[in-house]
């Protein structure tokens, strides 16, 4: 499915500011937050589309990159696949913990979407790949570039400047998460001093300027299985962004976009291609060139091929992803009308013309017949 103008997602305009765009990104997600939603697979679609959105126009060089060359033009930039992350980690990643746990009660889940201190699993991203109808046939090695935000090197993922530490946080004692209120009811929301780390940092890096993190370029080489579909991911384990504390990379998910043909279109697993014919081929038959992956084919057409006839060339299609069976050629047949005709031609058609009253084919002969009838009942 193609995917929907960000602009259009948040209800903005393209000369939106960067407040404009957060609040939008607010209103929509709260519009469409699952606890307002619940059990509604729809609204928890679209509440990942804002935050797709919002990634890209919150960034500016994202933005400019998609204002430019649109979609396209995120390729290699790292987008996070929010298709695969919890609820709870998106509130997290935009720092909006507090924003709507003071909206729905508590982190945003029932307290649950406060981000916890120590190790967690890092981000996983999603870029696209490029593939030809030949390379589908074969199966392919592709070299993808991207960038993800990976651990700072000069202080090894922590913020803090050489020879310095982060420090426990004083305001929730390293817990990452504050409680508000007393007695039966309270409310628990990320620690606004840590953002849910349980520490903060004193002297901050200055490559990072304390984030622990820089964006990094990652070239990576994937083996991509031969009948692969548009629009299917392939999973490269460990390429997505570092996790917290110490946790486990996230991973890469490299979604396949499958190039037009000059003359093949796929359907499933067969290909289907529009060959013209003249009209005296079809009428006489005749030996023509068809394409296919592996070049020209010798195809034959036999005396009186109708318009649309379709002809089907065994094991010329594309493997099986899973059984590795191949599909088939499928060529349909049009016929071309001659046109600029010469004074031979348009004589010999004339002539032929005078014989096609006593030589109609019966389809046609019923056809005609029945259009006398009935106009000849309605005189």
């Amino acid at each position: 499915m193609a995917k929907r103008d960000y602009y259009e997602v948040l209800g903005v305009d393209k000369k939106a500011s960067e407040d404009e765009i957060k609040r939008a990104y607010r209103r929509m997600a709260i519009k469409y937050h699952p606890d307002k939603n619940p059990g509604n697979k729809e609204a928890e679609a679209k509440f990942k589309e804002c935050a797709e959105a919002y990634e890209v126009l919150s960034d500016a060089e994202k933005r400019k990159q998609y204002d430019q060359y649109g979609h396209e033009g995120l390729r290699g930039a790292g987008m996070h696949d929010f298709s695969r992350m919890n609820v709870e980690d998106i509130f997290s990643m935009f720092g909006f913990e507090d924003f709507f746990g003071s909206v729905f009660g508590g982190g945003g889940r029932g307290g649950r979407g406060a981000r916890r201190s120590g190790a967690a699993r890092g981000y996983d991203l999603e870029t696209g790949v490029e593939m030809t109808l030949d390379e589908v046939a074969s199966g392919t090695e592709k070299t993808i570039e991207f960038t993800r935000q990976d651990r700072c090197p000069d202080c090894n993922g922590s913020g803090s400047a050489a020879g310095t530490q982060p420090i426990r946080c004083p305001v929730c004692g390293g817990g990452g998460q504050v409680a508000k209120g007393g007695g039966f009811f309270q409310m628990v929301s990320t620690c606004p001093q840590c953002q849910g780390s349980g520490h903060v940092v004193q002297t901050p890096c200055s490559k990072c300027r304390g984030s622990g993190r820089v964006p990094k370029k990652r070239t990576v080489t994937i083996k991509i299985p031969a009948g692969v579909h548009e629009g299917q991911g392939i999973r490269v384990a460990g390429e997505g962004e570092p996790g917290r504390d110490g946790g486990p990379n996230g991973d890469l998910y490299c979604y396949v976009r499958i190039k037009p043909h000059e003359f093949l279109e796929r359907d499933g697993n067969d290909l289907i291609s529009v060959v013209p014919i003249s009209f005296t081929q079809a009428a006489l038959g005749a030996s023509i060139e068809v394409p296919s992956l592996t070049g020209t084919r010798q195809l034959k057409i036999p005396p009186g091929t109708q318009y649309g006839s379709t002809f089907r060339i065994r094991g010329q299609g594309l493997p099986d992803i899973r059984s590795g069976r191949t599909g088939d050629e499928l060529v349909h047949i049009t016929i071309e009308t001659p046109t600029n005709l010469n004074d031979r031609q348009e004589g010999l058609l004339r002539e032929f013309a005078k014989t096609e009253n006593r030589n109609v084919s019966p389809k046609s002969q019923g056809f005609f017949e029945k259009l006398k009838r009935h106009f000849g009942n309605h005189s």
